[in-house]
């Protein structure tokens, strides 16, 4: 059981936390047609749009309520209320996320207060579904906020078993997917893809490979989500045989959805290494009914031979990792299959799954708490979002980049993790970085004698000309 050390310092330095309103709109944009809207001032909805737009490199669909120095003071239910009629009117969408942050929740604003008065004085609107989260950026992070805004739209959206009229099962070949949000564009697109391979129909909640996977659209422009999981289908997720739940913070999540429908549900904390690929792969085949596809048993050997093929360069090695805490137990697992030692792990929050997590202390704090611990412990590899990358350098060591937000990398948002082939690939990956850092740092050169340049000295003749003559370099 790891010992969780408490934030001890009054302010942050070299954050590591992305705010719990950036990941509220993660899980909004991943439903079709839906579009986030930040309840505070213009500057911090500007500022995350550019983390989204920076990570993502696509245009993103965010709308703020711009509270300004009168609303903050005076109440901004109105901003609120005029922000969901401008939305409603110009773009129709499938659904509206209300998000906090940490402005809104100082001034005290009731949402859902205002929600109700937005219903009452448009009705003409109600079509629009509209859910309000409290996601402050003041606590938790960026799992959290999205762990909250899913599980707010499963509570809004989802109708009870009994009053719907849906069963358990009644679509023997369906089941739900809730996905955390440790989980890349890639990611959820691999996980459709093997549950698909049993011959099941997945509907993921929420689904970023639908709309953030780096798509050209025909339209040039779009205000809303191109992509995602359709609204709709929350109705019906009643009738699925079972829920995939995919990552720890999803546990409360999974909690509203199982009491509403009845579904059984199967919970996995991450789906990084082998013994977790494994469990993964038995409930489908226990769900399905079906055999393992021989495409996905050869993937599990190839992933196999790669723990084979990479403990020599990842046994012993000292890592240390800073993520938010579903993707820093998940790496700490891998890891420490292939005899690594985590000897600097950093959180921006506290959660349940750290104290499951296979190291002996976690710290809650940021990129400048794991840069200290790293130095008294000593570590050979950095594994953090593109800010560990200063980190990294001044401790000497390579990073591999990896959570939110990746601005230094093409591509790195699609990257695929989980599964049997991205397990593997980062493994790999690993490997390799601790390889360059042996081969630049501890192995000298060889440079053959008959490799070596001549030198050249000037001598003056007789005449007063010059002429050169070779003193060294390669022997005759």
């Amino acid at each position: 059981m790891a010992e969780i050390i408490k934030r001890n310092k009054a302010l942050s330095v070299s954050p590591l936390k992305a705010s719990q309103t950036l990941g509220g709109s993660l899980a909004v944009l991943g439903f079709r047609g839906a579009i986030p809207m930040m309840h505070g001032s213009q500057g911090c909805t500007a500022f995350g749009k550019v983390y989204f737009v920076r990570h993502f490199r696509e245009p993103i669909p965010l709308q703020t309520t711009a509270m300004d120095q009168t609303s903050t003071v005076m109440g901004a239910d109105d901003n609120v209320i005029e922000g969901l009629r401008v939305i409603s009117e110009k773009s129709t969408p499938s659904m509206i996320g209300v998000l906090t942050t940490g402005l809104a929740e100082t001034q005290g604003t009731d949402v859902q207060r205002a929600i109700k008065e937005f219903r009452a004085a448009h009705p003409q609107y109600d079509a629009v579904r509209v859910v309000g989260v409290n996601t402050p950026d003041f606590s938790g992070c960026f799992e959290s906020g999205h762990a909250e805004t899913v599980t707010a739209i499963l509570a809004a959206l989802v109708p009870d078993a009994a009053s719907a009229g849906t069963k358990p099962g009644h679509a023997a070949r369906r089941v739900n997917v809730l996905v955390g949000p440790m989980h890349t564009p890639g990611d959820v697109e691999v996980l459709s893809e093997t549950i698909e391979a049993f011959g099941l129909e997945p509907v993921l909640i929420p689904d970023v490979s639908g709309s953030l996977d780096g798509h050209l659209e025909a339209a040039e422009f779009s205000p809303l989500s191109t992509g995602g999981t359709d609204v709709d289908a929350l109705a019906t997720v009643g009738d699925a045989a079972a829920t995939l739940v995919i990552g720890a913070s999803m546990a409360k999540a999974a909690d509203v959805l199982k009491s509403r429908t009845g579904v059984p549900d199967f919970r996995f904390d991450h789906l990084y290494g082998l013994r977790a690929c494994d469990a993964f792969v038995a409930t489908l085949q226990q769900i399905s009914g079906n055999p393992v596809p021989t495409r996905i048993e050869r993937q599990r050997a190839q992933l196999q031979d790669a723990l084979l093929d990479t403990h020599f360069m990842i046994g012993q090695a000292r890592v240390a990792i800073a993520a938010d805490p579903d993707q820093l137990h998940a790496f700490t697992q891998l890891l420490s299959d292939c005899g690594a030692e985590v000897t600097a792990a950093v959180v921006p929050a506290r959660a349940p799954v750290l104290e499951r997590t296979p190291v002996e202390q976690v710290k809650i704090g940021d990129l400048d708490d794991m840069e200290k611990c790293a130095r008294e412990r000593g570590v050979d590899l950095v594994i953090g979002n593109s800010h560990a990358a200063a980190s990294a350098e001044r401790l000497g060591v390579p990073v591999l980049r990896a959570g939110f937000p990746l601005y230094d990398r093409v591509g790195a948002y699609q990257r695929v993790w989980i599964g049997y082939r991205g397990s593997r690939q980062a493994l790999f990956d690993v490997a390799n970085l601790l390889l360059e850092q042996h081969a630049q740092h501890e192995i000298q050169p060889y440079r053959s004698i008959y490799a070596q340049k001549p030198e050249y000295r000037r001598e003056e003749t007789v005449d007063g000309s010059e002429t050169t003559h070779a003193t060294g370099g390669r022997p005759h």
